[in-house]
């Protein structure tokens, strides 16, 4: 077994096959200082806790586990019912060598069994018996695949709980809900599960898209409150995140910039994880009810406009108090990218699996506010604020800072030129980077050593991932648990909150810290 680094708090161990894969995740089960495992087709993604095991010794005790156990047994049954009209269908039936209707008839005949959760909440990797199934992803993903859509890659088959991007092979569509949290489980596929397609009886289908994206952060129980004014490009609430449902396919999220949560909430004197609002672009907000709020992260202009229409400057990371039809404005920042809004109380909605945070990629916790939205605010604490007067130093576009790396686990797909490329060159945010990842491009593509294609394995926050154009998209919270392209390195644990400040337009040098990519 090989025991790969896949950044500073992760490891990935290669296994010899799903079904090895799949005993070593219930192996390590109680590992110690283990976090997390996330299964792949041939990997497990272990994540840990440095503080508690260095990922040498960790590495030892993953390489002397005996995974002889049986494979867990199923856990239920369910059926599929699916229009076969992809826009794929033809060109896969052609390339393996079959008639779009004998295709169509050996994914009904196969016994599919969902191996592992992935990608996003509700996509479930079902594995067949039938040989033919080895497809190829396409070499092209398209950016929109419709809710639903049946799809081939690899020897699994799958179906998009949601409208996201993918670059799956597409063979038909269903209405079947694969995502609903209130339903336990709230995966229709989740691993374990038997699957059974059969033909639908319908000449077409309406496919609902019913992911839980909550909307009670928009209204107030008569409490104070905040009012949206003029939303920012995105405006979004966000805690900590939702760690620990890897299993589920949901991925952690919450806040990008986790220092400008944390000093937020200390500001005003809340816990450390209260809900906060995360917005990239000037934003005006109104206030509802006495209060105390302040403004961390990305550094800007802030003005806050009594009900009397007299203007106060407002200073960046230090709390101020609100009255009553008080507008706070926040500039379109100068340095950085994401302003975080912090009020005394927090932000209050439902949490969904024990969460507030917005998950751009999966579509769980509230929906991004819009104009006119009221968001409630939580009781006052006991706690005293905290003003932080100085803020971070935080990059303006055209600036180049450095980011601190660690290689692997699949830098051994790249060429010697590739890897000296990777640490030797500037690499541009471009302006089509979100919270999924930032986008990067080099004047030196990345070329690879290995062609062919990856199976799907695990990937954390910081991944720096490799797509067929060489050019490479580093993970920010809301990434896909796992994903096909080859993953050079990862940025370090400690750099992650200055990667989710880098405006388009920033430039970044990625500096190697642990060049050792194979632990065993």
């Amino acid at each position: 077994m090989r025991i790969l680094r896949a950044s500073d708090r992760a490891l990935l161990a290669d296994a010899a096959d799903l079904d090895e894969a799949m005993r070593l995740t219930a192996a390590w089960e109680g590992a110690p200082g283990v976090v997390e495992r996330i299964p792949g087709a041939r990997t497990v993604l272990v994540r840990f806790d440095p503080l508690r095991i260095p990922a040498a010794e960790l590495a030892e005790v993953l390489a002397s586990t005996e995974a002889n156990g049986a494979s867990p047994a199923p856990t239920g049954e369910t059926t599929i019912p699916v229009r076969y009209d992809g826009e794929d269908l033809d060109e896969v039936a052609a390339l393996l060598g079959v008639s779009a209707e004998e295709l169509v008839r050996r994914h009904l005949g196969a016994e599919w069994r969902v191996a592992f959760s992935g990608f996003a909440p509700g996509f479930g990797y079902a594995v067949g018996g039938d040989p033919l199934f080895d497809v190829h992803r396409r070499s092209s993903p398209r950016t929109r695949v419709p809710a639903g859509s049946v799809a081939l890659a690899g020897p699994f088959t799958g179906v998009y709980p949601r409208e996201s991007p993918g670059g799956w092979q597409l063979i038909g569509r269903t209405d079947a809900v694969m995502w609903d949290v209130e339903r336990d489980p709230p995966a229709l596929l989740a691993p374990g599960t038997r699957v059974r397609f059969v033909r639908a009886d319908r000449e077409s289908l309406a496919v609902p898209v019913r992911t839980h994206r909550d909307h009670a952060a928009r209204t107030s129980a008569g409490g104070a409150s905040l009012e949206v004014v003029s939303p920012a490009l995105q405006l979004l609430v966000q805690d900590r995140g939702r760690p620990g449902h890897a299993a589920l396919g949901v991925s952690a999220a919450g806040a990008a910039d986790r220092t400008a949560l944390r000093d937020a909430n200390r500001a005003v004197g809340n816990d450390p994880g209260a809900a906060v609002l995360e917005c990239v672009g000037g934003v005006a907000l109104r206030f509802h009810g006495p209060g105390v709020a302040v403004v961390t992260g990305a550094i800007g202009d802030l003005v806050l406009t009594d009900a009397a229409g007299e203007e106060h400057e407002v200073p960046h990371g230090v709390p101020f108090a609100t009255a009553e039809g008080d507008e706070l404005h926040v500039a379109a920042p100068t340095q950085g990218l994401r302003s975080v809004i912090g009020v005394r109380g927090g932000i209050v909605s439902p949490p969904v699996l024990g969460s507030l945070s917005s998950d751009t990629l999966a579509g769980l916790g509230p929906a991004p506010l819009a104009v006119g939205d009221v968001i409630a605010v939580g009781a006052e604490p006991r706690r005293a604020v905290e003003p932080h007067p100085l803020p971070r130093p935080l990059p303006a576009p055209g600036e180049t800072v450095d980011l601190d790396i660690t290689l692997g686990p699949r830098d051994d797909w790249f060429t010697p030129d590739a890897l000296r490329a990777l640490t030797a060159q500037d690499w541009l945010v471009t302006p089509r980077s979100d919270r999924i990842g930032i986008r990067l491009h080099g004047d030196t593509p990345l070329e690879r050593s290995v062609e062919g294609e990856l199976l799907s394995e695990g990937a954390v926050t910081g991944a720096i991932q490799v797509p067929p154009d060489g050019q490479p998209v580093l993970f920010l919270p809301d990434h896909p648990l796992t994903g096909g392209y080859p993953i050079i390195g990862a940025v370090a644990d400690r750099c992650l909150d200055l990667a989710a400040q880098l405006p388009p337009g920033a430039r970044i040098r990625f500096r190697v810290v642990d060049a050792v990519s194979r632990l065993r």
